[in-house]
């Protein structure tokens, strides 16, 4: 076969994954957001046929003799086909392993896990949830034999969100963060915290919508791109680099909880947004790794957002959109609330300073699940437990405790310590940008273009052409996480004048 002729099937091949992909995608979405609460047995099958046509394309023994052909070819392809190629192969490996029937099966078992996951948490009562979730570990452990039978289960599942990472590394990671930031927690919980019972008046969720499309013009979400929907659990959603989908969930008692959520997926949406053109519809579409996923939505969600010079820029607007509720408070005082440390129930409400620990209960938990030392019944007291260990408060309800995340549901054992990762890589690309250029100027006039040029040269644009460590190497140097336990220590120092 001439060369020509194979990246012309190569090309192929890829619009076709895509295509099943895009298709599963609008069904997640729809799910979340739209879908009457009783669907979800049809749109399993759906889902499950889908999943067997893509499980079928890509497995193909002509799948692997394309590849292979174009591996051996590998010195005269461009760098574009050549990373294409090793991505896919890699990715093919595992896929081969799996047989189509155990695809097709827990394909739909995901789609009936959140179905049911919702319903538990709507009435707090993990039984409901957990013959799905016992069943998507057992699916885990065994994928994670397709995918390095030579790893650890759980080794294998942290490389699928995070090449490179495993629990060694993480152990370590987390320990260094729990020897600086447990101190700091304790000193600051001596102190009187700063008032934010205003976040908690009432907003009517029209205004918090309105709200809601003026930070997405504040993040430069082109909307004849991007669109806002709301659903139990914020997401985003990426199809290409024309159309990316957040959601949020609006509390009328807090104004905080879907600002940030907001601002949190428009950093997800800001990355998928600004992936290079060259790289659509193939496997290189999309972030290079949840780790640097995340480090871009915390980076704009916490990094920026949660900023004084943002906040004041902002604040002006913030008080035509809730005249009434702001009245008495100052950008000052806004600044104080949001960045409140209290441990708390709920991790995507949780302040910058005890997020971590949010983060690893749920990496405690995944190890034992995943290493068979914890069963799924379990899991509720675990979890109760660990809260009244790492954040000294106590769990009322599942609602607010196991069953408050949707990663689970959805077979997303692995992801979590993306979210801790993230927010360490955020704090050295700030502190690299920092070096190179104004950030707060320019910001504290609204202006948010400056860093966002500089994060999509240095990360959106790559999409997967590199390796999630040179691209977190291309914005950070060489990665410390001390640079993010510095910068927590000297925010949260001064806020708290300790």
């Amino acid at each position: 076969m001439e060369l020509n002729e194979a990246l012309a099937q190569l090309a192929g091949l890829q619009k076709k994954l895509y295509a099943y992909d895009t298709a599963r995608g609008a069904l997640t979405l729809d799910a979340a957001t739209v879908a009457p609460k009783g669907t979800a047995e049809g749109r399993g099958i759906v889902l499950g046929v889908l999943a067997g046509e893509e499980h079928r394309l890509f497995a193909s023994s002509e799948t692997g003799e394309l590849l292979d052909l174009l591996w051996d070819r590998k010195d005269q392809l461009d760098q574009l086909h050549r990373r294409q190629v090793e991505e896919l192969r890699r990715s093919y490996v595992q896929r081969k392993r799996i047989p189509a029937q155990e695809y097709m099966e827990y394909t739909q078992l995901v789609n009936q896990a959140e179905d049911l996951w919702l319903r538990a948490k709507e009435h707090s009562d993990f039984q409901l949830f957990r013959p799905a979730l016992e069943r998507l570990v057992a699916f885990s452990i065994k994928f994670a034999g397709y995918y390095d039978p030579a790893k650890a289960p759980y080794d294998a599942l942290l490389g699928e969100y995070e090449r490179g990472v495993d629990m060694a590394y993480l152990d370590g990671f987390f320990a260094a963060l729990r020897e600086r930031l447990v101190p700091l927690i304790r000193a600051i919980g001596e102190k009187e915290p700063p008032d934010d019972a205003f976040l908690h008046r009432h907003y009517p969720v029209e205004a918090q919508r309105r709200f809601s499309d003026y930070l997405m013009e504040v993040l430069e979400l082109d909307r004849s791109h991007c669109a806002i929907g709301e659903t139990e659990h914020p997401f985003t959603e990426n199809f290409n680099n024309k159309d990316v989908r957040i959601t949020t969930h609006y509390y009328e008692d807090d104004l905080a909880s879907s600002m940030y959520s907001v601002i949190h997926e428009g950093g997800h949406a800001k990355y998928e947004l600004n992936v290079a053109d060259e790289v659509q519809y193939t496997c290189l579409a999309g972030g290079s790794s949840m780790g640097v996923h995340e480090s871009q939505s915390r980076f704009y969600e916490n990094l920026i957002g949660r900023s004084l010079p943002f906040i004041q820029a902002i604040f002006p607007q913030m008080r035509e959109f809730f005249p009434e509720q702001l009245a008495d408070v100052t950008a000052e005082q806004f600044y104080r609330a949001v960045n409140r440390v209290r441990p708390s129930l709920i991790r995507i409400d949780a302040d910058e300073l005890t997020y971590c620990l949010h983060v690893m209960v749920r990496y405690e938990i995944e190890k034992q699940l995943i290493g068979g030392t914890l069963e799924v019944k379990d899991i509720p007291e675990t979890w109760n437990r660990l809260y009244k260990e790492y954040l000294g408060v106590e769990v009322p309800d599942d609602r607010q405790g196991c069953l408050q995340d949707s990663h689970w549901a959805g077979g997303s054992f692995g992801y979590f310590p993306s979210y801790a990762l993230g927010s360490a890589y955020g704090a050295q690309m700030l502190k690299n940008m920092e070096g190179e250029m104004d950030v707060w100027g320019p910001v504290s006039r609204g202006d948010l273009s400056p860093v966002s040029a500089w994060l999509k040269d240095k990360v959106h644009r790559f999409g997967c052409l590199l390796e999630p460590a040179q691209v977190v190497d291309n914005a950070c140097g060489k990665f410390d996480p001390a640079v993010f336990a510095g910068y927590l220590e000297k925010k949260y120092t001064e806020l708290y004048d300790l």
